[in-house]
Parts: C-alpha cells; sequence; structure tokens
C-alpha cells in the first residue's frame, strides 16, 4: 500500500489519518493513487531501499558509455575520484622508482657507501628490496582505495561474473 505521509505540513488530517482532501476509495487509497499492477502508485518513486547513498544513485543514473573519457577533465564523480586516485598512485610509484636514481646522481657518496649490516651499497639495497616491496605496498593500496571508491558507488564486482 501507498504512504501518504508526504502530504505537506498544512495537510491536517480531518478524518482519522487522513486529511479531507484525500478521498478514500476501497482499499484505503486517495483517490489521486493510481495504482499499477505491482500495487505501487504512479507517482510513487521506485528506490533502491535506501541502501545507495546519493554518489552510488548518481552512478547507477550515469550512461558511462555516453560519457566522455577525459584524463585531464574527467566527467562524472566517480570518474574523478578514481582518476584522483591514479594520479596519486603514479606520483608514488615515481618516486619509489625514480627517487634512489636521482638520489644517487645527486649524493653519490652517501648512496654507493655500503650499509653496515649487509654490507651492500644504500642504492642497490632501495633499488633490489625499496622498489618491489614499494610496488607491492602501491597495489594493496590501490586495491583498498579501489574497494572503496566502489563500495561508494555501489559497485559490486561479485555478480559481474555470473551473466557468462
Amino acid at each position: 500500500m501507498t504512504d501518504n505521509s508526504s502530504h505537506e505540513t498544512e495537510d491536517v488530517a480531518a478524518t482519522g489519518d487522513r486529511a479531507a482532501d484525500d478521498a478514500v476509495t476501497a482499499g484505503d487509497r486517495a483517490v489521486d493513487d493510481a495504482v499499477t499492477a505491482g500495487d505501487r502508485a504512479v507517482d510513487d518513486a521506485v528506490t533502491d531501499g535506501g541502501v545507495a547513498t546519493g554518489a552510488a544513485q548518481q552512478h547507477r543514473q550515469t550512461d558511462y558509455l555516453d560519457s566522455e573519457v577525459n584524463l585531464l577533465n574527467p566527467s562524472t564523480p566517480y570518474m574523478r575520484e578514481h582518476l584522483r586516485i591514479v594520479w596519486t598512485g603514479f606520483a608514488i610509484w615515481a618516486v619509489i622508482v625514480f627517487g634512489p636514481v636521482t638520489a644517487t646522481y645527486v649524493a653519490p657518496g652517501a648512496m654507493t657507501t655500503q650499509m653496515p649490516i649487509i654490507s651492500f651499497p644504500l642504492h642497490y639495497f632501495l633499488i633490489a628490496i625499496g622498489a618491489p616491496g614499494g610496488a607491492l605496498a602501491l597495489s594493496a593500496w590501490y586495491a583498498r582505495r579501489r574497494d572503496e571508491l566502489d563500495t561508494k558507488y555501489g559497485i559490486d564486482h561479485d555478480d559481474a561474473g555470473d551473466s557468462a
């Protein structure tokens, strides 16, 4: 049945809990509530039950096939937030990969001295251990941030493979 509580505040109940201008028909429904096959009034909004946030609802209404993809000026909020994650990850990756090489060029004395415990030069250690470890940490960071973004916009990847 339809919830007629959406009437404005000046809609004071005259008899029972229904305002005077709501003529009751059989089935305890107002005359202006046209019933469809699903027992829902025509003017009742179909929702997701309040589960999705405003961002998720807007994401579901966006046709991404018709949206322009521009890396410098994304057209949707989801694309903007995802691109922010990608560019942040790219900046971190550049520091991880090129940081030791640049530091070796800028300060060769400090970077080429042997470390006391492992007897390797610092630049070798940073490239051999730091870069792969940084890439692993960066991939875990990206996966966590992307999952948070997908949750915010109501994207579920669990049923994607079921349609095949």
